[in-house]
């Protein structure tokens, strides 16, 4: 149903394609209450066959997370689940805690710091880090990465010669975005960070009627599939793991069958993609801070 990679330096295995809880799921303000219509998407989701639950403090809904978690009743081992941290990383340990009362489970397979533009006044890099290599030392948490981090950002966390280096880096990834983000792609191969990308339909769903849609379309006519698709097999082209969602049922079953080993793009078509999405800039999330940065 659904394809893994390996994490070489912890052997954990991560379905490429992931269900995100944030998006049009993330709540305004850091609640309690339980949005039944996330925990009903969520258990569509796991009962299709998704296995990887992407979520983060700041999408304030992690209650909601866990209560679709308990719903379903899949016991914990077949479960990859991803959370982040930010608004209250100056505490790393009780933010992890929260995270896994809020869950309602005992670890995370990989928590991440959602970006690296938090308060430098409440903490460091460095502390963060070193408290999130002491969460995997006492089991709280599988493997430790990083979200939305740059070139340079990358190099400030090498930088402090960490006991345990990033795994993952979680970026968002579209063809409006992939001329800008090559360099980072590149970056990430060469120190063995595997990608694992959001917003991967951005072109359809923010910026109809752009330079790609044409060839999207082509594509999908040329393998019978639909544009979501060609863009989710682009994705994964381009990166290890995407993270999309959904709450319609037949989007999520279309969004897997990306994994059909008979549905494979040509370097062809993705060189047209690349050349098509090269004509529009488009970033959705942390522009300001990213484009300030660099």
């Amino acid at each position: 149903m659904y394809s893994t990679i390996t994490l070489t330096s912890s052997n954990l295995s991560i379905p490429r394609l992931g269900y995100g809880t944030g998006s049009k799921w993330r709540n305004g303000e850091m609640v309690k209450s339980i949005d039944e219509s996330l925990v009903i998407a969520i258990r569509q989701a796991l009962t299709l066959g998704y296995r990887h639950l992407d979520c983060a403090e700041i999408y304030s809904n992690e209650e909601s997370v866990g209560e679709a978690i308990r719903l379903h009743g899949l016991s914990r081992d077949k479960l990859f689940i991803t959370s982040k941290v930010y608004n209250n990383i100056e505490n790393i340990s009780k933010a992890c805690d929260d995270t896994l009362n809020r869950l309602g489970i005992d670890y995370l397979d990989l928590w991440l710091i959602h970006s690296p533009f938090f308060d430098r006044n409440k903490t460091s890099l460095e502390k963060v880090w070193k408290d999130m290599e002491n969460l995997v030392d006492n089991g709280k948490v599988k493997a430790i990465g990083v979200s939305n981090f740059q070139i340079e950002h990358l190099k400030e966390l090498f930088d402090l010669k960490p006991k345990i280096r990033p795994v993952v880096n979680q970026i968002e990834l579209h063809p409006y975005i992939y001329k800008e983000s090559k360099d980072l792609l590149a970056y990430c191969k060469l120190n063995n960070i595997i990608i694992q990308t959001f917003a991967p339909l951005a072109s359809l769903a923010h910026k109809p009627n752009g330079p790609v849609d044409r060839i999207v379309n082509d594509l999908a006519k040329k393998y019978d599939r639909l544009p979501a698709q060609i863009l989710l097999k682009w994705n994964l082209s381009k990166g290890d793991i995407t993270i999309t969602t959904s709450n319609k049922r037949e989007h999520l079953e279309d969004f897997l069958k990306v994994n059909d080993e008979n549905f494979q793009l040509t370097d062809d078509d993705i060189n047209e993609i690349d050349e098509a999405g090269s004509k529009l800039y488009y970033r959705r999330c942390w522009k300001q801070q990213i484009e300030g940065s660099q």
